[in-house]
């Protein structure tokens, strides 16, 4: 019998179930901050409700079988179709936007590499109901917040930021025919991955002449929107798309952001539904992949929730976004602590250690104390091992009958000090860190 987590899957020892708490607690209190609620669904959804967004193709990589009542069904690869199928289910009695958040655990049967494995937690965020850009800039501005809350910087992390819209007026400009268009968003989305010279040859073996693709990768690699503006400017039909992003970045700037975002055209989003502003977050070093992913996607709700409404979100995973912290040193050293410990100096004295730790407990301190007869020494080194701030003492000839006095030992300097009984309740908690 394997002894062995399945391939793929992770065992969360204290240690690390307390990095990963650490992760999901910082999503939560920026989401918090944002004005986001939280939701949940299902683990288990029916399978067309995935095949209807991505095609037959994704079936290769979800965990699917078919239950006892003869349904197919799937362990969820993502959080996106739930979503829509339960805000579509009631979007005309929420309040508009719709501003949800989840973190719900993935399940996906791919190949194991460097930042992906089969199962992980992750972050979705999402706003439904509001068209206007400025959502667009709320959303990545929630997104760039929660990197300051784990200690990361604009030197550590890069938003990389499109538009599909612009993409495609840029494709419909250069005369791509609509059966090529898929080849061409492929392409770019590897421009940063794969020689350039292959890429050519990809897009002019499909039939694109040579000198369009050099125009098209030449307009790409533009990191500037004015220096864009001024390259494209005779193409009066990008004005339109060049105002939004515009006054995307000018919003950005007012939320505060606008220093860790670059304009980046080669950022396309591998998935289909997306129709206007994308954006994927990398560390600037470029060791990982992408931490964070996402942008509007104003079709899906009515492609999978049957009600049309404009929507946008994005979704953060837990093992990228791990990885780094830990490279950069930036993941806390997340010790046992407690607040106190409970001891004593003769065994008969367990009930009154039992009876102290409880009321402790009660108001709301967290207490350990030795579950078995031991010598003093041993509790007080069992107490620094669990990161105890304080070890309440009860010694034979100080207490008498739960009416007497304690000693309190505060571990990080060995200082003590004797109270009542009756005021152990109020006395402060020493930090643990």
């Amino acid at each position: 019998m394997s002894r062995a987590a399945l391939p793929g899957f992770r065992d969360f020892y204290p240690q690390e179930f307390a990095e990963r708490a650490y992760v999901m607690d910082a999503w939560r209190e920026v989401t918090r901050r944002y004005g986001f609620v939280e939701y949940d669904g299902p683990p288990l959804e029916p399978l067309e409700l995935y095949t209807a967004k991505s095609g037959e193709e994704i079936v290769g990589q979800l965990y699917v079988f078919e239950d006892k009542g003869g349904r197919k069904v799937a362990l969820r690869p993502e959080m996106t179709p739930t979503f829509a199928r339960m805000v579509g289910a009631k979007l005309n009695a929420l309040r508009k936007p719709v501003r949800w958040f989840s973190t719900p655990q993935l399940f996906r049967y791919e190949r194991q590499q460097k930042g992906r494995l089969r199962e992980h937690f992750q972050l979705n965020v999402d706003i439904v109901g509001e068209a206007d850009v400025a959502a667009d800039a709320e959303l990545l501005a929630c997104a760039i917040d929660v990197m300051r809350e784990v200690g990361l910087t604009s030197k550590d992390v890069r938003a990389r930021v499109s538009d599909r819209r612009l993409i495609g007026a840029l494709l419909s400009h250069f005369e791509i025919a609509d059966k090529d268009q898929p080849l061409v968003y492929a392409v770019l989305d590897k421009l940063d991955r794969e020689p350039r010279d292959v890429l050519e040859k990809r897009l002019t073996d499909a039939g694109i002449a040579f000198h369009t693709v050099g125009s098209l990768f030449e307009a790409v690699a533009s990191r500037d929107l004015d220096e864009l503006r001024s390259r494209l400017g005779g193409m009066r039909a990008l004005d339109g798309h060049f105002e939004t992003l515009g006054r995307y970045f000018e919003l950005l700037e007012a939320l505060g952001v606008r220093d860790w975002v670059q304009l980046d055209l080669s950022v396309v989003r591998g998935l289909a539904y997306y129709t206007g502003i994308v954006f994927e977050l990398f560390d600037n070093e470029g060791e990982f992949r992408a931490i964070c992913g996402g942008g509007r996607y104003d079709d899906l709700l009515a492609t999978l929730g049957g009600t049309a409404a404009p929507a946008l979100g994005f979704g953060m995973g837990d093992v990228v976004l791990g990885e780094l912290l830990r490279s950069r040193k930036l993941m806390p050293a997340l010790e046992p602590a407690v607040d106190f410990w409970v001891a004593c100096d003769d065994d008969a004295l367990l009930p009154d250690v039992m009876s102290v730790a409880a009321k402790l407990r009660g108001s709301g301190r967290s207490v350990e104390y030795s579950l078995k007869g031991q010598q003093l020494s041993r509790q007080m080194k069992a107490a620094a091992s669990a990161g105890a701030g304080q070890v309440v003492i009860l010694l034979r000839d100080q207490w008498s009958g739960g009416s007497g006095t304690v000693t309190v030992k505060t571990l990080a300097d060995g200082t003590e000090r004797v109270v009542r009984s009756d005021v152990l309740l109020n006395f402060p908690m020493q930090d643990n860190g």
